[in-house]
């Protein structure tokens, strides 16, 4: 058995969502190494970048959940990595979305993170959601917003600081989206 014969694949309308790989690792280090990468840690050397790619695979080992790459039906590319996130210090089940240089404008991450929220609520069972946004992260508010999520408080990051905690809708109230 491969490390991810565990990993659902999801599909979209435009995307598949699959597990992370290494044949994600050069676009997956060309976003850490940009600006793009400023509200989760980056810009990071490539040596860093790699790490995080395999806490992203290793996720899904430890805890049975995790982020999928996000791939293009149309050209194939890997264009952002969206999913599910708890690790140690995070206050709850969080569903978090990064895209990559290019992929942006698009709606794939509400395409992905409409897709994903079901899968925690119909397939994990989950009922509540939330999505931690760092201040000045624009983009990621209005991407919330599109997903019904509303504002509920702040967390305190201990390496990002001051976090803007938007809840998503129940699973009840998801699916009349």
């Amino acid at each position: 058995m491969t490390a991810l014969a565990s990993i659902p694949t999801l599909h979209t309308e435009r995307l598949t969502l699959r597990g992370p790989t290494e044949a994600d690792f050069d676009v997956f280090a060309a976003f850490y190494a940009s600006e793009r990468s400023n509200f989760v840690g980056g810009p990071l050397p490539r040596e860093q970048a790699y790490r995080i790619l395999m806490q992203e695979a290793g996720h899904w080992q430890l805890k049975g959940f995790g982020r999928f790459s996000l791939v293009e039906k149309e050209t194939g590319a890997t264009v952002g990595i969206v999913g599910l996130w708890n690790p140690v210090g995070f206050p709850e089940n969080e569903l978090g979305w990064d895209l990559f240089d290019g992929a942006s404008g698009k709606g794939y991450a509400t395409e992905a993170g409409a897709a994903v929220r079901a899968y925690a609520y119909s397939t994990l069972g989950w009922t509540t959601l939330i999505s931690m946004i760092a201040d000045g992260n624009e983009a990621s508010v209005r991407v919330a917003k599109r997903l019904g999520a509303r504002p509920d408080g702040t967390f305190t990051h201990e390496r990002f600081g001051p976090m803007a905690i938007w809840r998503h809708p129940a699973p009840k109230e998801a699916s009349n989206d």
